[in-house]
């Protein structure tokens, strides 16, 4: 007796397995985070790529386009010249200094000492003030006439300083502000590093007679490769944003000696209503930008040591 063939659905072949179905649950948990991410990034940086190519200003109500003439009075400016060679000063000095800055305070507040908790977050404080609140501080400190900076420099005899009047010393005043600022900050991740660091590694150092300085280098700083990569990162990211404090203690000046990227762009966008070099301006900081991002993913991340 011919036993009946088995029925033979609309899937086909009955022994063939059912494909799985598409889980959209994890991209619908995504999905407000990408709404914010177009509506507030992508979007922006399209709609100012697009304005740089046009001349929009007070003589200008309906943009015209114009190509690429934004970017080259860009370059042939004095003023975005001046103020790019600013920020790349102010990212030079102060990068390396509060990143070592934030290092050497993790590695004396890693410690189990009494009150030390205390300590921490004194060095922590400066980064819970709002940027505006901390540059007018320090506007006061600065003050040429009652300032404490230079009442402590005249109690020991010094002659008093404008320090925020003066072309040579106002960038250089800024920047201390900035590595007051982010120092407290960057040492919580040094401290957070520094604590998930295997202890056996520098117990054994030890008993091979290495000196702290030699455990520093020989251990712990190649170990804390990832993490000074992300603070550095951060530290690069803070300087190109420099803008409230100079907008509180100089306003860019004295004779622009404190003019930067993101300045300048506030200046021409929303000062002098020069909508298309401000865009002109905040695309050229977006490619320096990127352009950092994608060397530091492709070349410096893989130089750190993560074993």
């Amino acid at each position: 007796m011919a036993h009946p063939a088995p029925a033979v659905g609309a899937a086909g072949n009955p022994n063939k397995r059912r494909a799985p179905s598409f889980n959209w649950g994890p991209y619908l948990l995504l999905l407000p985070s990408l709404i914010l991410l177009a509506v507030f990034t992508l979007w922006p940086m399209v709609a100012s790529g697009y304005l740089a190519l046009f001349t929009a200003n007070m003589a200008h109500k309906v943009p015209v386009y114009n190509g690429i003439a934004n970017f080259k009075d860009l370059f042939t400016s004095d003023l975005f010249i001046k103020a790019f060679k600013n920020t790349l000063l102010f990212a030079v000095v102060t990068i390396p200094a509060s990143v070592v800055l934030a290092m050497w305070l993790a590695t004396q507040l890693n410690r189990k000492l009494r009150s030390v908790a205390i300590v921490r977050a004194a060095f922590f404080y400066p980064t819970m003030l709002p940027l505006v609140s901390a540059a007018a501080v320090w506007s006061f400190f600065y003050n040429p006439s009652y300032g404490p900076v230079n009442l402590a420099i005249k109690l020991f005899g010094g002659a008093t300083h404008n320090w925020l009047g003066d072309p040579k010393t106002a960038l250089p005043a800024i920047m201390l502000v900035s590595i007051w600022k982010d120092a407290g900050y960057f040492m919580i991740f040094f401290l957070a590093g520094l604590q998930s660091l295997p202890s056996d590694l520098f117990e054994a150092a030890e008993l091979d007679g290495a000196s702290r300085w030699q455990q520093f280098w020989r251990i712990t700083f190649p170990l804390l490769s990832p993490t000074t990569l992300f603070v550095a990162t951060l530290s690069l990211i803070n300087a190109f944003k420099t803008m409230d404090q100079i907008f509180v203690m100089t306003g860019g000046g004295p004779e622009n000696a404190t003019q930067t990227l993101l300045y300048f762009i506030y200046q021409q966008t929303f000062e002098f209503m020069d909508r298309g070099t401000g865009a002109a301006a905040s695309a050229v900081l977006i490619v320096i930008l990127l352009a950092v991002a994608v060397f530091n993913q492709f070349y410096v991340d893989k130089k750190v040591h993560y074993d």
